[in-house]
């Protein structure tokens, strides 16, 4: 790994620093910092890997003069000779290894001094501190300024000269192949993305978003598949659509028995209670359906094998999803129950942008569509979107739907900023619901609506 730090300034001015630094006196100066597999290039916010030497260099403004035409500077970067004429390399420090490297960079991103970052800024600045310091990212610059107690500034002069440095990096550091420049890079970056994917706490309701989605795909196929097997088994054996409404136990008994001609010595016992079972037994003796092939029946049974497999697949989605959620948003999930508390976070893309929404907005979250119909037409807005499908709501009568809706709302928005901001762990780090969630839950089932 290599620390780089590009200085762009007069030979007589400070070196420069890493992260995207560089001194300024009188006029702007840039900075460059490296890490990586090779070394890290933060830049405007944007990392790159390359591989240097263990040499110790610093680059220098040769041209003052052309760091004030901010518009034209980046015509004298179009080659490298160009490019070399305004900047010469000056300072290069190597990193250890690629945790450094990755740690280096994630501290940047963050807005924060990293150890090494924090070393070279002691080592190379402490002698020239009455100088100010060019940077690339305002908020770094900010942390220097409060930490190390220097004056830092950041400007479009700047900026443009690190994009200009950067476009010509090939050149001015020498004994960097492209490729191991570009292999580099990628490697650092899927470091980084699987750094921030796996500490995010943003991250960790994303499998809830998936999972919602998921089970209401499957829900679609099911009933997709369980209409088509029974239209197609229909017309060899009508009768038992009506006999047995179960749609699993249809596939299953469909599976098992084939040709109704095989009722009457099939044992159904562990599919269908006795008296659906004598039924059935009694009404494919007088069934009035055509009569079909072995390979209908063999096709038949290949889809009734589907709809098993995928009813079998879904409930175990499902305990997923109720583990995932008593973890995850347990308040919430007393409120409103784990499917519509999925959909709401799924709908607002995740716990966080929930927790921001106001009560009003968590009542009608889903009915955005008729939401906008009624403002357009100035008809009367709707009273629920989601939370309709909430067991309080749905056990409440048609005339206070409304109102049971909107203080259901006004608890679950509670709900979801304690779930989100909240603390409470258990000993196995999942989240426990608060007591005021369940007695908001309480309170939003005993509460008369018209109060």
């Amino acid at each position: 790994m290599e620390d780089q730090s590009c200085s762009c300034m007069p030979p007589s001015l400070a070196p420069g620093l890493p992260g995207g630094l560089g001194r300024l006196s009188p006029a702007p100066h840039a900075g460059v910092e490296a890490a990586g597999a090779g070394l890290l290039l933060l830049m405007e916010g944007l990392d790159e890997v390359w591989r240097g030497t263990t040499e110790v260099r610093r680059r220098i403004v040769l041209d003052e003069s052309k760091l004030q035409q901010i518009d034209n500077l980046y015509k004298e970067f179009d080659t490298p000779e160009k490019a070399n004429k305004i900047v010469k390399l000056k300072h290069f420090e190597k990193f250890q290894d690629t945790t450094e490297a990755l740690a280096a960079a994630t501290a940047m991103t963050e807005g924060k001094i990293g150890k090494s970052l924090k070393k070279l800024l002691k080592k190379v600045v402490a002698k020239e501190a009455h100088e100010q310091l060019a940077i690339s990212d305002a908020k770094l610059g900010g942390v220097i300024k409060e930490k190390m107690e220097l004056a830092c500034i950041h400007s479009p002069v700047v900026a443009e000269l690190m994009r200009c440095i950067r476009s010509q990096i090939e050149s001015l550091v020498t004994g960097l192949p492209p490729k191991e420049i570009s292999a580099m890079s990628l490697g650092l970056a899927h470091s980084l993305s699987r750094y921030k994917l796996k500490f995010s706490p943003d991250k960790v309701d994303t499998m809830i978003v998936q999972a919602i989605s998921l089970l209401d795909d499957l829900d679609k196929e099911l009933n997709n598949y369980i209409m088509r097997c029974r239209e197609w088994y229909g017309w060899h054996f009508p009768e038992v659509g009506k006999i047995i409404t179960d749609n699993l136990a249809y596939c299953k008994f469909v599976r098992k028995i084939g040709e109704r001609t095989n009722v009457a010595a099939s044992d159904l016992s562990d599919i269908l209670p006795e008296e659906i079972e004598a039924e059935v037994k009694l009404a494919a003796e007088i069934s009035m359906g055509t009569e079909v092939s072995e390979q209908d029946i063999g096709n038949i049974g290949h889809l009734c094998d589907q709809v098993i497999d995928i009813s079998e697949y879904r409930a175990q989605l499902y305990d997923y999803l109720q583990n995932r959620m008593m973890a995850i948003a347990p308040n919430l999930t007393v409120m409103v129950g784990e499917l519509v508390g999925a959909r709401l976070i799924a709908h607002a893309g995740s716990l966080l942008n929930l927790a921001k929404h106001p009560a009003s907005t968590v009542q009608i979250l889903g009915a955005e569509k008729a939401l906008f119909r009624a403002l357009k037409t100035r008809k009367d807005t709707p009273k629920y979107g989601l939370i309709y499908h909430a067991s309080l709501v749905g056990q409440t009568t048609a005339k206070n739907k409304g109102k049971i809706s909107r203080m259901l709302a006004a608890k679950a928005s509670l709900a979801i900023r304690y779930d989100a901001l909240g603390e409470d762990t258990n000993r196995d780090g999942n989240r426990e619901p608060s007591q005021a969630g369940g007695q908001a839950a309480t309170a939003g089932g005993e509460r008369n609506p018209k109060d």
